[in-house]
């Protein structure tokens, strides 16, 4: 079930429907907490798109638990974007292509294309520590993310491309990650690591600041020279390539100010990722970053919260079966039933108060009641599609 209205938003035009939501979208951006739907969401909102509006989709997940190929019944999604067939009855020129970001290939291909020239990239490339950081460097995953975005988006090949963002501990660190990766290539905390290797050439230098500096004599002895200049080496390497940091940071930042760039926010109803969902809202307000959709994932059927149910229910809780209801027992399991009723009815009570409160956040709120089974194909994610995006 599906309940989708005119939201009433602050400097906005209300919309109607997921429809006005995406119309003249380039950029799609599905955030919200781990476990609340993002990669289904993301993937049922491209399948919709291919069939509402047609052009080239491209759904690209950011999630590395591999749920996207599940959800489109492929073995395995790689980091080239690859082709889904979609059967017949399509729009013309309709096509949607998937892909999950591969960090290390991502990474590779990065140092290839924005190197000063090819000895560099090499070197950066082989250097011992490269591969261990790249993995493992605090929000490495969030900012090759928005690489890649970047790049897709400048390539022209796709109309539309939607993103899973990554399950990240806050999800603004997705789109924080350039610039405090630009900051920590520019840090005083790099300079003085480096610093030996910078002064005086490789060997004088550092030999002579070694003997000047306790601490580059301690760290010599427990760590190894070796070990100084890999991690020496691979950050002096990776500063020449700072100025593209700053650039693509700011290419990025203009990408997602960008009108055709609107964020879909995905939650369930439960109190932690609802709150996680309320607070990213007020964030992309303040950042001015458009806020298109809210996605409330497993809510209750409306059918629960109907008066004339709740009525009845409360009558058997304050009366208790009546005997025409069958033997003690049966009556017993009616009023049971009576009371988990009223229960799931309360619980639908506050939901539809969260969805009252954040009405007025977005541009459109789609409510998506809990679907049976696991979403394993296509023809599944068309029938969530269509929850999302009705016909």
């Amino acid at each position: 079930m599906v309940t989708a209205g005119r939201a009433k938003r602050t400097k906005a035009v209300p919309v109607a429907s997921m429809a006005q939501a995406v119309a003249g979208r380039g950029v799609i951006i599905c955030c919200g907490s781990g476990g609340v739907g993002k990669t289904t969401t993301a993937a049922a909102l491209a399948v919709a798109a291919v069939h509402r509006q047609g052009g080239r989709v491209l759904v690209l997940t950011i999630d590395p638990a591999r749920r996207l190929a599940t959800a489109l019944g492929m073995e395995s999604v790689g980091n080239a974007e690859t082709r889904v067939m979609l059967g017949k009855g399509m729009p013309a020129g309709a096509e949607l292509w998937v892909a999950m970001l591969d960090t290390s290939a991502s990474w590779d291909d990065l140092v290839t294309r924005h190197a000063p020239d090819a000895a560099t990239a090499q070197r950066i490339l082989v250097n011992p520590l490269y591969r261990n950081i790249t993995q493992r460097f605090v929000q490495s995953h969030d900012y090759i993310a928005l690489e890649r975005l970047y790049e897709l988006e400048r390539s022209g090949r796709y109309d539309l491309i939607i993103i899973d963002t990554p399950p990240s501990r806050h999800a603004l660190d997705f789109l924080d990650a350039p610039a405090r990766m630009a900051d920590f290539f520019s840090s005083a905390l790099l300079r003085w690591i480096t610093l030996p290797y910078r002064v005086g050439g490789e060997r004088a230098g550092r030999l002579g600041y070694l003997a000047a500096k306790p601490f580059y004599q301690v760290a010599d002895r427990i760590l190894g020279s070796q070990f100084l200049k890999d991690i020496a080496e691979f950050f002096l390497l990776f500063q020449s390539m700072y100025e593209g940091f700053v650039d693509r940071s700011n290419a990025v930042a203009a990408l997602l100010h960008d009108e055709r760039t609107t964020f879909a926010v995905i939650t369930t109803t439960e109190p932690a990722p609802l709150h996680e969902a309320e607070f990213l809202l007020a964030e992309l307000a303040k950042r001015k970053l458009r806020r298109g959709a809210l996605v409330l994932n497993r809510v209750l059927p409306a059918e629960i919260a109907d008066p004339a149910a709740v009525a009845l229910a409360r009558r058997i809780e304050a009366q208790g079966a009546p005997k025409s209801s069958g033997t003690v027992a049966q009556r017993r399991v009616i009023e049971a039933m009576a009371r988990t009723h009223l229960r799931f009815a309360a619980l639908a009570e506050h939901e539809a108060t969260a969805r009252r409160r954040l009405a007025a956040d977005t541009e459109v709120l789609v409510a998506i009641a809990e679907q049976p089974g696991d979403i394993t194909d296509l023809a599944s994610l068309a029938r969530l599609g269509d929850m999302l995006w009705p016909r």
